[in-house]
């Protein structure tokens, strides 16, 4: 009876620890990559590059996909977008465009 309340227990506390996870979205996941160069977020401080941070999503994606074809030149950027699939560049376009410029301190 005593083995059995353990386990009871032992499983209630699992799910519990488990719920209380933050859930870290796909476009989050993938941003991460972005922030060594593009800022926490994508609010990049200073002009070096541009703040991804509240752009238009449409904007985003356009621009994200053309550096993946070579339409838009870039020294990194068309190297990093290659190893994207069009829907992992759409994911975080529309991650970028929700972050709140200047949120990131």
């Amino acid at each position: 009876m005593t083995l059995k309340l353990m386990l009871i227990a032992l499983l209630a506390t699992a799910s519990v620890t488990a719920a209380a996870a933050p859930t870290i979205s796909a476009g989050a996941r993938l941003a991460a990559a972005c922030a060594a160069c593009h800022g926490t977020n994508g609010d990049t401080h200073g002009s070096t590059l541009p703040r991804l941070a509240g752009q238009p999503q449409q904007a985003l994606s356009a621009s994200l996909h053309a550096f993946k074809t070579g339409q838009r030149a870039s020294t990194i950027m068309m190297q990093i977008a290659k190893g994207y699939s069009d829907e992992q560049l759409d994911l975080l376009a529309a991650y970028f465009a929700v972050q709140k410029p200047g949120a990131a301190k």
